[in-house]
């Protein structure tokens, strides 16, 4: 009996298997769904990402294209820049250093130089050294000093500038001995078209590094080596080996060099220009300091410097 009771009073729960399938579609359904939100997110982000490196690749390329063409475009400084170096150049407190009328001419023949880029090359380093590498941006500037440690102590401070050394073998006291050594050699050792590198004339500098005796300068500035004492060794070298340079120029006549001569009213600096530039090559000359020759190139037979030449 007591079996039995407990059996009449047990109840017996039993669930059906579809009742356990019911939810199942609903975790499947929420499952998808949190599947294509992640996907769709991480195609967005992918796709947002690339978006933008294309964009700032595209932007860089652009803007380099652009400077690119605006550097063939001018190649040269714009002309309020110009006129800003000149003032401050010319209006320092140096006592050695140009008028704005020297500066000038020489600027503009730079400015208007035939050639793209501008050779150019300087006897001396001065207060304008940083001026004149400054208004040749796209060129080859180069100095020529005859003290080795200032052009070492300017090549260290200023790597950007190129300068070399040369010995000068001459003082200034011996300058009509060497004019009139010139003048007996000029068919010779000391003529006007030569390759000074192998020039046995006492007036030619034959020291500078092989490849400058290759170049064809369109612009020469004499403003070294000092020559202001007996004992310096003045300038009559530079201005003559600055003639046989201009002279030389490939192509023969038609080819010219603008040559400058800074303290031109000095009687060594003005003789010696007269000797090898030539007064009529002259086409300018400043009420200061500056002397202004356009020489032509000459053919490898010329025998003289100048047309009003005196045997």
């Amino acid at each position: 009996m007591k079996t039995n009771l407990n059996n009449t009073n047990t109840k017996l729960i039993l669930l059906h298997p579809y009742i356990l399938k019911q939810r199942t579609p609903n975790r499947l359904w929420l499952l998808a769904f949190l599947s294509f939100s992640t996907i769709a997110f991480l195609l967005t982000f992918i796709y947002t990402k690339q978006s933008i490196s294309t964009t700032t690749t595209t932007t860089i390329i652009t803007t380099t294209t652009t400077a690119a063409a605006t550097t063939t475009t001018h190649p040269q400084l714009a002309q309020p820049i110009i006129t800003a170096l000149l003032h401050y150049a010319s209006t320092s407190n140096a006592t050695d250093k140009m008028s704005h009328t020297d500066i000038k001419p020489i600027s503009d023949a730079l400015r208007q130089c035939p050639s793209s880029p501008c050779n150019f090359l300087i006897f001396g380093l001065t207060h304008e050294t940083l001026l004149w590498k400054a208004l040749n941006p796209h060129g080859r500037t180069v100095f020529i000093d005859e003290n080795r440690y200032y052009a070492a102590h300017v090549e260290e401070n200023h790597p950007e500038i190129e300068v070399y050394d040369v010995q000068y073998t001459t003082k200034l006291t011996e300058w009509k001995e060497l004019i009139q050594s010139a003048r007996e050699l000029v068919r010779n050792e000391c003529r006007p078209v030569q390759n000074l590198l192998f020039s046995d004339c006492k007036l030619g500098l034959n020291d500078f590094p092989n490849q400058l005796y290759e170049v064809e300068w369109d612009v020469i500035l004499v403003d070294g080596p000092r020559g202001y004492w007996p004992e310096a060794p003045g300038r009559m070298s530079s201005i003559f080996t600055a003639g046989v340079l201009a002279r030389s120029k490939k192509g023969g006549g038609g080819s010219k060099t603008h040559v400058f001569v800074h303290d031109y009213n000095r009687e060594v600096e003005r003789v010696f220009s007269d000797e090898f530039l030539c007064k009529e090559n002259l086409v300018g000359k400043s009420k200061d300091m500056l002397g202004y020759f356009v020489v032509e190139g000459m053919e490898e037979t010329s025998v003289h410097f100048c047309r009003n030449h005196t045997s």
